[in-house]
């Protein structure tokens, strides 16, 4: 395998291609990255992939590229977006501790005592920190698996595995806690020193975070299995409800019609108004509808009968059609003609004739104006002056 000679060729190549790495690693999970799609970052330099390919980043199949698996495992386990949980290295990591303690207790050359100090100082500060962010991809796994997985069996299997996961890490807790309270304690009489100590504290403080959290975990993973398992139930139901039904068999199977028959869901239905309409005849024969009316105009004798306003003429002055005339001020031709001429703009603008009355502050506005528009034209100078109590740049044409 063709791989880079030195620390310093991986990192120049890493950045020279940043663009076409940056964006595989953004669409790792989304879309199947193209050969062609690649020849476009790398400025259709395909001598440029070529060389990644040989340095084992990328890989090539089929016309499709992706991130070589050390780097993009690299890439997400430095940026904390790993999805995988290695509870493997957390163990590892504990059974090297203890090795490297038991050297470190039979060494008597005090150089190499401290190499196997140091190791053990390294090992436990990765703990902490490898041990926390497990915890948190667990959390995320188990919210994406309830909330993403379609398959009610596969939600349910899933879930089952990350408690088992849940379990580990909280029994590689409690070794770990184990190995320094009461395992190694003639370890830590012989070698802890202030850094040593400090190290420990943390990693205890940031153990005890995580107990915390596996103990929220374990809530969640319950709560999520009893939804499950309740619409699983619902769906097992459903299921053969519509079976019945299909068949034809459903109310003789069932007793459907006498639970229906119990149930009025009438009152939660909306309410229509339906309206009435006494005939004439009515009204006039008959004395209740007389002592009605006569009782409703009593409760409206206070009403006020509001007359609607109406508008006067409109005035034949407003439907004549005036023309109002404004003289714009075109920058684009102020700036050729300042071009053309080899004064500086601001006294350029100040004396230019723009056919109608402009004061000086509308002026000093138009220079900023031409000077932001079209800065790429313009020589600005070092050099500076006043007039009026404004300062102003020495501006000149290329």
């Amino acid at each position: 395998m063709n791989t880079f000679n030195d620390i310093k060729e991986l990192v120049t190549a890493l950045k020279r291609e940043e663009k076409l790495i940056s964006e595989m690693f953004s669409k790792r999970k989304s879309i199947d990255y193209r050969l062609s799609d690649a020849l476009e970052l790398v400025d259709y330099e395909e001598s440029r992939i070529d060389l990644l390919i040989q340095k084992s980043v990328i890989r090539e199949n089929g016309g499709l590229l992706e991130l070589d698996g050390q780097f993009l495992e690299f890439f997400e386990q430095v940026l904390y977006v790993s999805e995988e949980i290695n509870l493997s290295y957390i163990d590892e990591n504990i059974r090297k501790i203890k090795e490297n303690i038991d050297y470190f207790l039979n060494e008597n050359n005090e150089n190499r005592k401290y190499g196997y100090l140091r190791f053990i100082k390294k090992t436990f500060r990765k703990m902490g920190v490898i041990t926390l962010r497990s915890v948190v991809d667990l959390r995320r796994n188990i919210e994406n698996t309830f909330k993403n997985e379609t398959n009610y069996k596969n939600k349910q299997l899933k879930l089952e595995n990350l408690d088992e996961k849940r379990t580990v890490v909280t029994n590689l807790i409690q070794q770990t806690l184990s190995l320094i309270n009461e395992e190694e304690i003639t370890f830590f009489n012989r070698a802890l020193d202030e850094e040593l100590n400090r190290i420990i504290i943390e990693l205890k403080h940031q153990l005890g975070e995580c107990s915390h959290n596996l103990i929220e975990i374990e809530k969640q993973i319950i709560d999520y299995l009893n939804q499950i398992k309740q619409q699983g139930k619902f769906l097992e139901k459903l299921r053969k409800l519509k079976y019945l039904k299909d068949n034809f068999t459903i109310e003789a199977e069932t007793d459907i019609k006498q639970i229906i028959s119990t149930r009025n869901h009438v009152i939660f239905d909306a309410r229509t108004n339906q309206p009435l309409n006494l005939s004439i005849n009515f009204l006039r024969e008959s004395e209740r509808a007389f002592e009605a009316i006569k009782r409703i105009a009593k409760n409206h004798k206070d009403r006020l009968l509001l007359k609607p306003e109406i508008a006067e003429r409109i005035s034949n002055e407003f439907l004549e059609n005036n023309i109002d005339e404004e003289i714009m001020i075109n920058l684009e031709e102020v700036r050729n003609r300042f071009i053309a001429t080899s004064d500086n703009l601001f006294n350029f603008i100040v004396n230019y004739d723009f056919l109608k009355e402009v004061d000086f502050n509308e002026r000093v506005t138009i220079f900023c104006q031409i000077i932001s528009q079209y800065e790429q034209e313009l020589k600005i100078k070092d050099n500076y002056q006043i007039t009026n109590g404004i300062e102003y740049a020495m501006v000149f044409s290329k």
